[in-house]
């Protein structure tokens, strides 16, 4: 385990709008699966492998955000909140860079609708890289019966001949030939801190006053993807290794997904506490 890696970074802007009803009036890492809400179980995950220091990227109810995670929090665990107040146009990459003044030390980042298991955050922690992305290589089994979120929207990814993240992304490559999905949940330590945030400034450099022109895989910037980020980092020569993973974890996008997800903790406590 790296015990340097002390801060995550949540990227918790958005409303999360297939989920209905369930973010009329809550931010989408609030809603609840099973016994806590999705921060919960991430907040509980993260815990396990020494994180203290939160920073909560927020935009949809940032104030009932800010309530919420604080009432989760456990009381060691310092929490600081980040807005991003253009999230109705904006996507993940450019939350993100809401948050720029935070990256800059090691650090966990996770999308906020995704659930983990703390042997998935102990696997990360134990990794050996500067950049280092959780893929399940079992993703095809999660989307059995999956019918409101398409396997050809998950974010897929292959390796190259040493080991390698090679194409990682939506549409990056067909899904019958990827090693496995990013599940959201990645780790920056050592060279990969300077490494991430000189390809960011770079971009935000490139694109100001052009955020309407395609980047990477998306159509235009300002809709870009941390992904699209990864991507360019592997062409322009950064190393980015996986670390692989079985199931052991569970993105809820839809209503869909939230019944699932709830069956599948409620199932298994033992793999969630």
């Amino acid at each position: 385990m790296n015990p340097n890696v002390k801060r995550a970074i949540v990227i918790a802007a958005g409303r999360g709008k297939r989920l209905g009803t369930h973010t009329e009036e809550l931010p989408k890492c609030l809603v609840q699966v099973g016994a806590r809400p999705i921060l919960g179980w991430q907040l509980a995950a993260l815990g396990a492998v020494g994180v203290d220091e939160v920073v909560i990227i927020r935009g949809y109810r940032g104030d009932v955000l800010e309530a919420g995670a604080r009432a989760l929090a456990p009381a060691h665990m310092k929490l600081a909140f980040v807005d991003n107040r253009e999230w109705e146009t904006n996507n993940i990459l450019l939350s993100l860079a809401c948050a720029r003044a935070e990256l800059d030390a090691p650090a966990y980042l996770t999308y906020s609708d995704i659930i983990f298991t703390p042997p998935v955050t102990r696997a990360l922690a134990a990794a050996p890289g500067t950049i280092d992305l959780i893929i399940d290589a079992d993703f095809r089994d999660i989307y059995e019966g999956r019918t409101l979120h398409p396997l050809e929207e998950g974010e897929v990814s292959d390796l190259d001949d040493a080991g390698r993240v090679k194409r990682v992304g939506k549409k990056s490559l067909p899904p019958e030939d990827a090693h496995g999905e990013f599940i959201g949940l990645m780790r920056v330590a050592g060279e990969g801190v300077a490494a991430l945030t000189r390809t960011l400034d770079a971009a935000l450099a490139r694109y100001a006053g052009r955020d309407e022109e395609p980047y990477q895989r998306a159509a235009r910037f300002r809709n870009a993807y941390l992904t699209d980020l990864l991507q360019e980092m592997i062409e322009l020569g950064v190393p980015i290794t996986p670390v692989t993973i079985r199931g052991q974890w569970r993105e809820i996008d839809t209503g869909q997904d939230l019944e699932r997800a709830v069956r599948l903790v409620e199932s298994r406590p033992e793999e969630w506490s």
